[in-house]
């Protein structure tokens, strides 16, 4: 465009209203995403922002997007979309269906009402922003509870539909039920202790009088309440103590029938969520974080056991039953792999199989000394867990054969050919690693000495024979 052009265009865009200014600007990034006329909406929306910042040299993007700040209430139920939710969960991905429905069919007049008032407040304070932000949660949770429940003769079923998929259908009650309420949950979230590290009596009567509110005891909303007490607590399944004690008994039929019985259903829906993320982990061969997850599962099986009298043939037996069933098996497989993991990097050949150039893959040592790691970690799980036998016999097997294999490699280095010492030397420092995971640092040590005394005989050894 040439000079004159382009002031066209901006004294163009500067006498529009702000509404439609944050509509075009609005519109003209969705052109960005789709890779629609990206020179000209590029060349617009960069003289928008100008006119509406008020300084032709400010042309960094919005750090709000208006979606952004609506949906900010729901951050904390928020999960990823390839996950199932439980109660008091939303998928991240229904929220860009969601606000496309109200934006283009539900309260399209209030969004636009929404975005021109945020240009309009451009340096406001957080307080005046929150006032608009509020006003469109009302409308939207309006719209939603509407679609939700229509008037008589409205088609509920095709209504939902052009919300979106199924499961952003199936989001969509929580998200207005958490837009609706927003304030009783802040009010609840500011009662709530930073780290519930010990889930006791007093914590738990707390708790119960802090829910104690009309919004939060309904069946939708409990479950949100709920899951900002579980983000707090140290120990999640914990969060079972409170259906007990509205119940007054351990048995899993007076728990079931309090409506604070969905807070079992949270913490085993929890528990298998962490044994398919370790199970994943595992596949993946990582091993940094399953010390810590193999914890919190086999106390989350060994607290709801302990704490509830269910039954083999309930419901909430048998997902319990199901969750250690699912996570011996991911164990069992990477456990019973691991002697012959080890076994492979410690044998000896004969030393005509080995060449000069023969070398140990330190990956394959770093991942055999995570795996021994892993076990010797499974043995403090391991009666909950149901790997109990296994994981014992495993570890023993594991300590017998390192221990004899690297006194044998100590030995081979006092006479080994030269030509096949630096492999054998290699051996030598990969058993001593696992040593140290086995046997502890002074065992480890110890053999270490023992290799480097080796080491020395054999470079000797020429000179002697002169």
């Amino acid at each position: 465009m040439s000079q004159t052009s382009t002031e066209r265009l901006r004294e163009y865009l500067a006498q529009l209203p702000p509404q439609s200014q944050a509509l075009l600007m609005r519109e003209f990034e969705r052109a960005l995403e789709r890779g629609d006329d990206v020179a000209v909406a590029r060349f617009v929306l960069e003289e928008l922002r100008k006119i509406v910042r008020g300084s032709d040299e400010d042309t960094a993007p919005r750090t709000e997007d208006p979606a952004r700040l609506m949906f900010r209430a729901l951050e904390p139920f928020l999960i990823d979309t390839n996950q199932q939710p439980r109660p008091g969960q939303i998928r991240r991905g229904s929220l860009t269906s969601i606000w496309q429905w109200l934006e283009r069919e539900a309260i399209p007049a209030s969004v636009r009402e929404f975005e021109g008032g945020l240009i309009g407040l451009r340096g406001g304070s957080a307080a005046q922003v929150d006032g608009l932000v509020r006003k469109l949660q009302i409308a939207a949770a309006e719209a939603i509870e509407k679609v939700i429940n229509p008037e008589p003769g409205v088609d509920r079923q095709r209504a939902m539909s052009r919300v979106g998929p199924p499961s952003t259908v199936e989001d969509l009650p929580g998200v207005g039920a958490v837009l609706a309420n927003r304030e009783a949950l802040e009010t609840f979230d500011g009662k709530l202790s930073s780290n519930l590290r010990s889930f006791g009596d007093s914590q738990v009567n707390s708790m119960i009088g802090a829910l104690n509110v009309p919004a939060l005891q309904t069946p939708i909303m409990l479950p949100f309440a709920l899951t900002m007490i579980l983000q707090h607590l140290t120990q999640p399944w914990q969060i079972v103590r409170l259906a007990i004690k509205v119940a007054g008994s351990d048995d899993e039929i007076r728990v079931a029938a309090t409506p604070y019985g969905v807070a079992v259903t949270m913490a085993i829906h929890d528990l298998a969520q962490l044994t398919a993320d370790l199970h994943d982990e595992l596949k993946r061969g990582h091993y940094t974080n399953v010390a810590e997850k193999l914890k919190l599962i086999h106390d989350g099986v060994r607290g709801l056991r302990t704490e509830l009298d269910l039954r083999s043939d309930s419901t909430w037996g048998k997902r319990l039953a199901a969750i250690r069933v699912d996570i011996s098996n991911a164990l069992k497989s990477e456990i019973e792999s691991v002697p012959g993991r080890v076994r492979r990097l410690l044998r000896q050949r004969p030393d005509k199989e080995v060449s000069a150039n023969s070398r140990i893959d330190q990956l394959e040592v770093d991942e055999a000394a995570a795996l021994i790691d892993f076990v010797a970690i499974c043995r403090n799980y391991a009666s909950e867990l149901a790997i109990n036998e296994m994981t014992l016999r495993t570890y023993s097997e594991l300590q017998q054969y390192v221990e004899k294999s690297t006194e044998a490699l100590v030995q081979s280095l006092r006479g080994c050919d030269p030509r096949v010492k630096p492999f054998r030397h290699q051996q030598a420092l990969a058993a001593i690693r696992f040593c140290e995971v086995l046997f502890g640092h002074d065992y480890a040590q110890l053999m270490r000495r023992a290799v480097e005394s080796a080491m020395v005989v054999v470079e000797r050894k020429p000179a002697r024979a002169g």
